[in-house]
């Protein structure tokens, strides 16, 4: 038997021969029996305790490729036996070939689990659109290096290619460099999210409802019906007041009384007016006070929030507080004060 197991076969013994043969049987056999187990114990952790972790380790286990552990299979196989250097030198380079593949699988799971989570965060139309180009882009990017290393494997001097690919990306970036600059404009829109479809915002003098943002502009709708069209780099080199984000609203406002009423009421207008704006819903008083001496009239200032961005609200708080306002002045005697101007004529004495 053991004279048997010496006898050669190709430059190589039988003892050889089995030996490559049973690595390649119980490598492969194994790697795939090991597969389907590997999805089945992290299917029931994820239905036990569902994690983004242990859902990214399933897919993974699930775009491992069967090809792919065939060839290290036999690269392994390949190993044990003496072979010519051309044919060992395939097997690594297939081998080595199917690996950069299985990566660039691995790397598409982690683009897509990491865009599904972006997803997450904002469920719009607009954010899944830019969000499905950012993933476009970053797959292309990922094969792309997949695709260098393959190359460079078999011998391929790629530092000239990716030389001339990288003079020609600046020559193609100088020439669309504005398009560019909004499409990035836009992938910092979707992923900071400075505003949303919806909000209203306010650029500059212009302000509305954001309708939609697109890969290179972002439209908006004003209160007078016309659509505003900003191109997305401009808009975020541009100050931006998010009125939908606003929890509540400061309104400070203030009105003038007669140089002519009396003290006492002077003093009484705070604590009238506190009273008037408490009375109030959804409204939390801050202050009130004489302010000052004016060209022609006694000025008092009033602060107070409104706990609620709706300006409607705020409108109808504002219009009901000036009414009472007007109702208490009245009954008190309190006469607001207009644009006035005193002439004061001397007679000259005689001679």
């Amino acid at each position: 038997m053991t004279q048997m197991l010496q006898i050669e076969f190709f430059d190589n013994t039988l003892l050889a021969w089995v030996a490559a043969l049973a690595v390649l049987l119980l490598g492969t056999g194994l790697l795939w029996l090991l597969r389907p187990l590997t999805v089945r114990l992290l299917e029931g952790r994820v239905a036990r305790r569902p994690s983004r972790s242990l859902k990214l380790a399933l897919e993974m286990v699930r775009r491992t490729n069967y090809a792919v552990l065939l060839f290290v299979a036999l690269w392994a196989a390949c190993a044990l036996l003496v072979i010519p250097a051309k044919v060992r030198g395939l097997v690594g380079s297939l081998a080595m070939i199917m690996v950069f593949v299985q990566f660039g699988l691995w790397g598409g799971v982690l683009v897509n689990s990491g865009v599904r989570s972006l997803m997450l965060k904002g469920r719009d139309e607009t954010t899944a659109t830019g969000l499905s180009v950012i993933s476009f882009l970053a797959r292309i990017a990922v094969w792309s290096a997949v695709a260098l290393l393959i190359l460079d494997n078999l011998g391929v001097n790629i530092t000239t290619l990716v030389a001339g690919l990288g003079v020609g990306g600046i020559a193609i970036g100088l020439a669309v460099q504005n398009i560019l600059g909004d499409l990035f404009a836009s992938f910092s829109i979707i992923l900071d999210r400075p505003f949303e479809v919806g909000d209203f915002i306010i650029v500059d003098e212009l302000m509305g409802n954001v309708e939609k943002i697109g890969l290179k502009t972002t439209r908006v709708r004003s209160l007078s019906g016309e659509q505003l069209v900003f191109s997305n780099g401009d808009l975020l080199q541009s100050r931006i007041r998010n009125y939908k984000r606003m929890a509540e609203r400061r309104v400070l406002f203030g009105f003038g009384v007669l140089y002519s009423t009396p003290l006492h009421k002077l003093e009484q207008i705070p604590t009238l007016v506190r009273a008037i704006i408490e009375a109030q819903e959804r409204v939390r008083f801050d202050r009130a006070h004489f302010k000052e001496y004016g060209d022609s009239s006694l000025n008092f200032e009033v602060v107070y929030s409104v706990l609620d961005r709706d300006y409607n609200l705020y409108m109808d708080i504002q219009q009901a507080i000036n009414l009472a306002l007007f109702k208490q002045f009245g009954e008190q005697g309190i006469d607001f004060a207009f644009p006035t101007l005193t002439v004061h004529m001397v007679q000259p004495p005689a001679d």
